[in-house]
């Protein structure tokens, strides 16, 4: 069985160094993981002011600037997707079923040196 594990918390609340540190430390778990063969992938993500949302409406696409999710909706699942821009990655978002009654919410990901990689 695989997880996602979200990593939320207040954005701004660590300074550069303490990020930079917290990136250090999370490669160091990375590489454990991967050692035990449990490591698929992991990445931290640009801020939220960078998030593009995509609904469909009735064939009819939706997109709108920064993270949309009403109350009622909750995180289901992920595509992680490589697109040369904003715009191909709204295409690929207005593709997905999910689409079509909630929300997908496009972010941009850090690349973050140092990661294993698959």
């Amino acid at each position: 069985m695989k997880y996602l594990l979200l990593v939320y918390g207040e954005e701004g609340l660590l300074n550069e160094d303490e990020m930079q540190k917290c990136y250090q430390e999370s490669t160091r778990v990375c590489e454990k993981l991967d050692q035990k063969g449990q490591f698929l992938g992991a990445s931290p993500l640009q801020p939220v002011a960078l998030a593009t949302s995509v609904r469909v409406r009735e064939g009819r696409r939706l997109v709108t600037d920064g993270p949309f999710a009403e109350t009622r909706e909750q995180l289901g699942g992920y595509f992680l997707v490589e697109a040369g821009d904003l715009d191909e990655a709204i295409e690929i978002a207005a593709q997905i079923p999910g689409a079509g009654w909630g929300t997908v919410e496009i972010r941009p990901v850090v690349e973050q040196a140092g990661l294993p990689r698959k």
